[in-house]
């Protein structure tokens, strides 16, 4: 077998030699019949060229078009991934947005909060000490909130603490980072009060519900709903003037107020730090009498 193999292989080498020779020969004289044709017919071979583009053009066009559609889907495929980038960018940039805009309407809010605080507290006697509630006591029979403020603050005990539509109760306990306030429909809270614009002094007194009542007004008070309720500042430990809220039903004798301070919807509220000079010569020669917060 292999002596048959070695024979088929001596026998076809000089043919390979020869065809490799001859087709040599050929591409010369392919070589040498274009270049005289070239030299005797420029016109015949350009001619020639040309037939050949016209037949390859149309088999090139057709081989285009798959070529330029998975051109197109790669460009489509980009664009698309492209699309797709910006759209989380754009999503994370209008998260951000959403959150400056968030932000920026609470300290709106907050802002328009305290100027109306401003035009609560701010008087020639009284300066005040901004806080923000950060619990309340959650019971029932209890009506208290706390502060975030405390005695390093200024906040001492027995101050008013107003809202920006009026009153909401008094300070009963201080520490130094912390306050809790009584609020006006506790059962222990007492603030001296008058109508407004008629004058008749009384107690506003707690019980309990959302609506406490007006006790110690004179005989002959005449009380209508829709009367203000206004502190008297009877005792110099509150400033008078400031709003609590509207009667709402004179029953039997039995005055009932509904606080214009919405205790639902609390959230800013200012300590009012009042002091009432008294003149030296009603003071015994001692200092002015001090009320309320510190000067």
């Amino acid at each position: 077998m292999r002596s048959r193999s070695f024979g088929v292989l001596r026998l076809a080498q000089p043919v390979k030699a020869a065809a490799q020779r001859f087709a040599f020969l050929l591409l010369a004289g392919t070589a040498a019949a274009l270049l005289i044709l070239g030299k005797a017919d420029i016109a015949l071979i350009e001619r020639f060229r040309s037939e050949i583009g016209d037949v390859v053009a149309p088999v090139l066009s057709v081989l285009r078009q798959p070529v330029a559609a998975i051109r197109d889907v790669i460009g489509q495929a980009r664009e698309l991934a492209n699309l797709r980038s910006e759209n989380v960018r754009l999503r994370e940039e209008n998260s951000r947005l959403h959150e400056w805009e968030e932000a920026a309407r609470r300290y709106e809010r907050d802002n328009a909060s305290l100027r109306r605080l401003l035009k609560v507290t701010n008087g020639p006697l009284s300066t005040f000490v901004s806080a923000h509630i950060v619990g309340d006591s959650g019971s029932a029979f209890v009506r208290t909130m706390l502060l975030d403020a405390g005695g390093r603050d200024g906040v001492e005990k027995g101050q008013a603490v107003v809202s920006e539509a009026g009153m909401v109760g008094r300070v009963v306990e201080v520490g130094q980072r912390s306050a809790r306030v009584l609020l006006l429909t506790d059962l222990n809270s007492r603030i001296p009060v008058r109508i407004d614009g008629k004058q008749y002094r009384g107690v506003l007194s707690g019980d309990n519900s959302d609506q406490p009542r007006v006790d110690f007004l004179p005989a002959t008070a005449q009380v209508q709903a829709g009367d203000r309720v206004i502190t008297s500042g009877d005792g110099g430990l509150l400033p008078s003037g400031i709003e609590i809220g509207i009667v709402t039903s004179v029953i039997d004798g039995a005055v009932r107020v509904q606080p214009f301070a919405d205790w639902h919807d609390l959230d800013a509220v200012s300590v009012v730090r009042f002091s009432l000079s008294v003149p030296a010569d009603e003071n015994d020669g001692r200092n002015n009498t001090r009320y309320g917060g510190r000067r």
